[in-house]
C-alpha cells in the first residue's frame, strides 16, 4: 500500500460569534466560481485525536441511547478512528474572495482545525432522497437545518 501524504489547505476559525473556514493563500485561486452555491462539503482533520491511541479503537461501547451495545467505529461519527478524517455540509453566509475566508453558519469542528478539502454540495451526487437509518436513530433529524434545534443531549451517552 501506498504511503498518503495529505496537506491542509486551511484551518477552521471560531469564535462564539462566528466560524470561517480559512484558506491558505496558496489555495485561494481553488475557490474560483464557488460562489452561487448555498453549501460546501468540508473534509477536516480531527486533530485533537491525532493519537496512536485514538486511531487504534475500532469498536466502542453503546455512544448513542438506544444503540447497539457495542458499535464498530465505521458506524459512528466519532472523532476516534483510524484516520481522524471528518466531513460536515456548512451552509455558506459569505465568501471573500480576495483573503481566501469563507463564513460559514456552523462547523462541528474547533478552532484551529486543519481543513483538508472543500467540494461544493451538489443534490444530484449529495442529497438521498430516502436514506435508511437504524431503528435507534430514526427519530433524529432529517436535515442539517432541523439538527441546528434537535437536543442531541437526549442521544448521546456521553
Amino acid at each position: 500500500m501506498n504511503n498518503l501524504a495529505v496537506h491542509p489547505i486551511g484551518k477552521i476559525c471560531s469564535s462564539e460569534n462566528s466560524t470561517f473556514i480559512e484558506v491558505d493563500k496558496n489555495y485561494i485561486p481553488a475557490l474560483q466560481a464557488l460562489d452561487g452555491f448555498s453549501h460546501i462539503n468540508v473534509l477536516w482533520w480531527f486533530s485533537d485525536y491525532d493519537d496512536e491511541q485514538s486511531r487504534s479503537v475500532l469498536q466502542t461501547e453503546q455512544p448513542y441511547k438506544g444503540a447497539p451495545e457495542i458499535m464498530g467505529i465505521f458506524a459512528t461519527r466519532s472523532p476516534v478512528r483510524p484516520n481522524p478524517i471528518a466531513l460536515t455540509t456548512a451552509e455558506i453566509i459569505r465568501i471573500d474572495f480576495e483573503r481566501g475566508v469563507i463564513q460559514v453558519a456552523f462547523i462541528d469542528a474547533n478552532d484551529n482545525t486543519p481543513v483538508l478539502d472543500i467540494k461544493p454540495y451538489t443534490p444530484s451526487f449529495d442529497r438521498v432522497e430516502t436514506p435508511g437509518v437504524p431503528a435507534w436513530c430514526g427519530q433524529w433529524p432529517n436535515s442539517t437545518e432541523e439538527s441546528g434545534c434537535f437536543d442531541w443531549e437526549k442521544v448521546f451517552n456521553f
